[in-house]
C-alpha cells in the first residue's frame, strides 16, 4: 500500500472519529459507524487501528500531548505562585474552549483504561503536580500562604477548571444561555476560579 495513501486513510478515519465523538459522545460511536462515515471499508480500518480502544488511544494522544506539556511546563516553571495559579488556570481554561473533545476524552481514555493509565506519559504530563506541590509546602513554610493540603489543594484546582466543561449543556439549558453566552460565561471563570483559589491559600 502506497504510504501517502495509507497517511490519507488513516487521517481521515481519525477525523471522522473525532467529529463523531464530538457529536454523539464516544461510547455512542462504534468502528462500523466511524468506517461507513469515512467511506472506508471495515476492514482497512481495523487494519490501521485493530479496535475502537487502539483509535480512541491514538486520538487522545494527538488531542492530549501537545496541551499536558504547555500546562506541565507552566506548572515545573520558576514563576512566582500566584502568577503560575493564574497562568494555569488562563491556559487550561483556553484549552478546553480550544478543544471540546479535551474533558470528555481525558474521563473516557481514564475510565476505559485502568490498568496502565499510569503508564502513559501524556496522562503523566496532565497530571503532574509533583513540583507544583513541593513550592506550595515551601511557600507555607516560608509564611508566605497558608498551610494547606497541597495534593488536595491541587486536585480542587483541576476539579474548578474541568468540570463546568463537563456539563455544559447543563449549564446552557439551566440559564437559557446560546452558544456565546455560554462561551462567555466559561470564559469568565478564568477570574472566578483563580480568585477562589488565591483566596484558599492567601493570609
Amino acid at each position: 500500500m502506497d504510504s501517502s495513501t495509507g497517511n490519507t486513510t488513516r487521517d481521515k478515519l481519525i477525523e471522522t472519529a473525532k467529529e463523531l465523538f464530538l457529536a454523539k459522545g464516544v461510547d455512542r460511536v462504534g468502528v462500523r459507524e466511524i468506517a461507513a462515515t469515512a467511506g472506508i471499508n471495515l476492514s482497512l480500518m481495523n487494519y490501521y487501528f485493530r479496535s475502537k480502544e487502539k483509535l480512541l488511544e491514538t486520538i487522545f494522544e494527538m488531542v492530549i500531548a501537545d496541551k499536558a506539556t504547555i500546562l506541565r511546563q507552566i506548572l515545573d516553571s520558576d514563576k512566582p505562585i500566584e502568577v503560575k495559579i493564574k497562568d494555569y488556570v488562563y491556559k487550561y481554561i483556553d484549552l478546553l474552549v480550544e478543544d471540546p473533545l479535551l474533558v470528555s476524552f481525558v474521563l473516557s481514555i481514564i475510565h476505559r483504561n485502568n490498568d496502565k493509565i499510569t503508564k502513559m506519559r501524556v496522562i503523566m504530563n496532565l497530571y503532574n503536580s509533583e513540583h507544583f506541590i513541593a513550592q506550595l509546602k515551601r511557600e507555607a513554610e516560608m509564611g508566605r500562604i497558608k498551610s494547606i493540603d497541597s495534593e488536595q489543594f491541587y486536585i480542587s484546582m483541576l476539579a474548578l477548571i474541568l468540570f463546568p466543561f463537563s456539563i455544559k449543556p447543563l449549564i446552557s439549558h439551566r440559564n437559557n444561555f446560546n452558544d456565546k453566552e455560554t462561551l462567555n460565561f466559561l470564559l469568565n471563570r478564568k477570574k472566578s476560579v483563580y480568585e477562589m483559589l488565591i483566596a484558599t491559600i492567601k493570609l
